[in-house]
């Protein structure tokens, strides 16, 4: 395969697509809209073939589930490009333009990143959040998946293909890797001229771990998802097991659930053995500090080790706390600047905790598992970052561009 001829034409497409209408690119996101709806049998057949292999091969849990398409993950795929398509176009938009006693007028413009590369493992929806997402914020871009979804990604390459086409875009502005090969993956990221200007990886730590160490071009990532949930000594107590409940159980395979509970001891001795109740019907392992333990008589002792552990399964850390300063202090020293909540009904405590949990999204009274681009309302996310660079949290369309200068003049020059 000629890896250099398909980054010769993703950098041919950029100009093209970072200069495309708003009406265009959402003509070509309906497009391929249509196109997914109208290939539905074929792609759920493709799928079915790739989580059949996948259960042959041993894949766990976990990842069968990121796997497996159904009609309600492609409806909300579907439901992803259309939230797309009424968003605002953030490329072009200029802002902050101030007036400089020399008369020229100074401000930004926002500007597509380039040629963005995602490499992810699993997850075929993936593919159509990303390709959605770039094209909207004017980047090409190239898209490597797993090969336990090759055959998923595919088929919805072809969909994203027959939308382009429709509208006469070149087809290059989105290239869906023909090969699960990871001799392309070296040269998304390295050589001399890496296929792409910026790398987003999704998928395991290992994956991540590799291609933060190997890029040559920007990486934009997350490593873990240890996100916790700090109950109050002041809050609504069934408020407090309904959150709980959702973080941990909702889904476990996804980085956003919960994997540490951190109780105050106020309301330790009430709410431990309700929320053991609750946890008891999804089987959820419990481990515990001393003070768990000594109230909840099912819980496993925890180590140290689990305080940082992503289990990405049925098993919860639990540590009685004195403070909401003492939960904010193992947050920031154990967690993975993720996502971490507070159930509180104190503000001043709420925003005491949001200015000072060091993470990339912190939620007040609500599950973690909304730390999500579709509902915050991004339409989708291509990623979510705990880097401390231009974006943090989801990565939306405004995380996909960055700002230039602009300057107007008059005839002004320098004196």
């Amino acid at each position: 395969m000629n890896y250099q001829k398909m980054a010769e034409n993703a950098k041919a497409v950029r100009t093209a697509i970072a200069t495309a209408s708003t009406n265009t690119k959402n003509a070509a996101l309906l497009a391929i809209r249509d196109a997914m709806a109208a290939s539905r049998p074929e792609i759920l057949k493709a799928n079915q073939k790739d989580v059949d292999a996948g259960r042959n091969s041993g894949l766990d849990s976990a990842l069968l589930d990121r796997l497996e398409l159904n009609d309600a993950r492609i409806d909300a795929m579907i439901e992803g490009v259309e939230q797309i398509v009424a968003l605002p176009d953030p490329v072009g938009e200029v802002s902050r333009m101030t007036r400089r006693p020399s008369g020229i007028e100074v401000g930004f413009m926002r500007q597509p990143l380039g040629v963005i590369g995602i490499i992810y493992e699993s997850r075929p929806n993936v593919t159509i959040d990303a390709a959605a997402l770039c094209l909207k914020s004017g980047n090409a871009c190239v898209l490597r998946g797993g090969s336990e979804a090759f055959h998923s990604n595919q088929a919805i390459a072809e969909c994203i293909s027959a939308g382009l086409k429709a509208v006469g875009l070149p087809e290059a502005c989105v290239q869906v890797a023909p090969t699960a090969d990871r001799d392309f993956v070296g040269a998304m990221i390295g050589g001399d001229q890496p296929m792409c200007d910026v790398i987003i990886p999704r998928g395991g730590k290992g994956l991540i771990e590799r291609i933060s160490k190997d890029a040559r071009v920007p990486v934009i990532k997350h490593l873990d998802g240890n996100c916790h949930v700090y109950v109050d000594s002041e809050c609504e107590q069934e408020e407090a097991l309904r959150i709980l409940e959702n973080a941990k159980t909702h889904r476990y395979g996804v980085c956003n659930a919960a994997e540490s509970f951190l109780i105050h001891e106020a309301v330790a001795e009430s709410l431990l053995p309700a929320l053991e109740k609750v946890l008891k019907p999804y089987d959820v392992e419990i481990r515990g500090c001393e003070r768990v333990r000594a109230i909840v008589s099912s819980a496993n002792a925890a180590t140290e080790e689990d305080w940082f552990e992503e289990y990405l399964g049925p098993i919860v850390a639990i540590k009685v706390v004195s403070s909401v300063d003492e939960a904010i202090e193992h947050i920031n020293t154990f967690g993975s600047h993720h996502t971490d909540a507070i159930v509180s009904t104190n503000y001043k405590t709420v925003r005491h905790f949001m200015r000072a949990v060091d993470s990339s999204s912190v939620i007040a009274n609500a599950s973690t598992r909304f730390a999500d681009g579709f509902e915050y309302g991004l339409g989708a996310e291509i990623g979510i970052s705990t880097d401390r660079i231009h974006a943090r949290g989801p990565v939306g369309l405004e995380g996909l561009t960055n700002q230039k200068w602009i300057v107007f003049g008059e005839g002004q020059v320098r004196a």
